[in-house]
C-alpha cells in the first residue's frame, strides 16, 4: 500500500478525468492521495471536491509561488474558508521558486509567510514548495515559527545540510521522481539517510515522471517506481518502504486510514 502525497489532478492535466487516473494507480497498488489545490481558487475547490467525494483522497489549497502575484484580500478569504474543510489536510504548496521567478521574490515572500501564519491559525501542516532558495525558505520557516505545525517538503531537491535543518524545522522530506534520476546523487543521499519515519512518497503528477518513464506524462501509479528506487538506495524491500512511508504520510498530515 502506498500514499501518493503530492499529486495534480486539475482537468487540463488528465482530461480522461480524476477517476480514470486513480483506478490505474489503485490497480499499481496506490491506496491514498493528496491532491494539491493550487493555480486559482477553481483549483482548490476542485481538489477539495474531489477529496469530498472520494474516501481515498485528502486535499490541500495554497497559493504556489509562482502564483504570489495573483494573490489578494479576497482570494485568501476564500482560500480560508475552503482550508477548515475536514478533507483538507494541509496548506499548501506554499513557498519560494527562485529558478523561474514567476511572481517577484518580495512578492513570493510575502505569500509564504501569510500562508505559514494561516497554517498556524488553522493548525495544519504546511507542503512547501522550494527552488533554488533554499537558505531564504529555511529562514522564513524559522521566523515564522512553522515549526508549530510542521509539514513537508515537497519534491525534495535539495542537499543534506539543507534536509538536516528541515528535519529540525519538524518537516518531512518527500522524494519525487526526481530522486531516480541518474545526476540526482545529493538527493540520492538524502534518501538512503533520512529517518525512516520521516519520509514520504510522492509523484507530483503530471510533472517529474520517473525512470523508467522519464519523459512521459507522470501519473499518481508512478510513485510505485520511486518507492522502488528509494527502498533500494535504503537496503529495504519495497513493502517495508512503502508501510513505513504511509504510517507517517498517516501521521503527518492526520490521514486516518489507507483503504483497502
Amino acid at each position: 500500500m502506498l500514499i501518493d502525497t503530492h499529486c495534480h489532478l486539475d482537468p487540463q492535466y488528465f482530461p480522461e478525468g480524476a477517476d480514470e487516473t486513480l483506478s490505474r494507480a489503485r490497480s499499481a497498488g496506490v491506496t491514498g492521495f493528496v491532491c494539491i489545490g493550487v493555480g486559482s481558487l477553481e483549483a482548490a475547490a476542485g481538489a477539495l471536491a474531489l477529496a469530498a467525494r472520494r474516501p481515498d483522497v485528502w486535499a490541500t489549497v495554497g497559493v504556489h509561488p509562482h502564483d504570489a502575484t495573483t494573490h489578494d484580500p479576497e482570494l485568501e478569504t476564500e482560500l480560508c474558508r475552503l482550508a477548515r474543510g475536514e478533507r483538507v489536510v494541509a496548506i499548501g504548496e506554499i513557498g519560494l521558486d527562485f529558478h523561474y521567478d514567476h511572481s517577484p521574490r518580495e512578492n513570493q515572500a510575502q505569500v509564504f509567510r501569510r500562508f505559514i501564519q494561516l497554517a498556524r491559525e488553522l493548525q495544519k501542516p504546511i507542503i512547501v514548495h522550494t527552488r533554488s532558495a533554499p537558505s531564504e525558505t529555511l529562514q522564513i520557516l524559522a521566523e515564522e515559527n512553522a515549526r508549530d505545525v510542521g509539514g513537508v517538503i515537497h519534491c525534495f531537491s535539495e542537499d543534506k545540510a539543507f534536509a538536516a535543518r528541515a528535519l529540525d524545522l519538524g518537516f518531512d522530506l518527500s522524494f519525487s521522481g526526481i530522486v531516480t534520476f541518474k545526476r540526482a546523487l545529493d538527493i540520492q543521499e538524502v534518501a538512503a539517510w533520512a529517518p525512516a519515519d520521516r519520509i514520504l512518497v510522492e509523484t507530483d503528477s503530471p510533472y517529474l515522471a520517473p525512470v523508467p518513464l522519464r519523459g512521459k506524462r507522470c501519473e499518481p501509479a508512478y510513485v510505485l517506481h520511486t518507492a522502488r528506487f528509494v527502498a533500494g538506495l535504503r537496503g529495504v524491500p519495497l513493502e517495508e518502504l512503502a508501510q513505513q512511508t504511509s504510517q507517517n504520510a498517516q501521521r503527518r498530515l492526520g490521514i486516518l486510514a489507507v483503504l483497502n
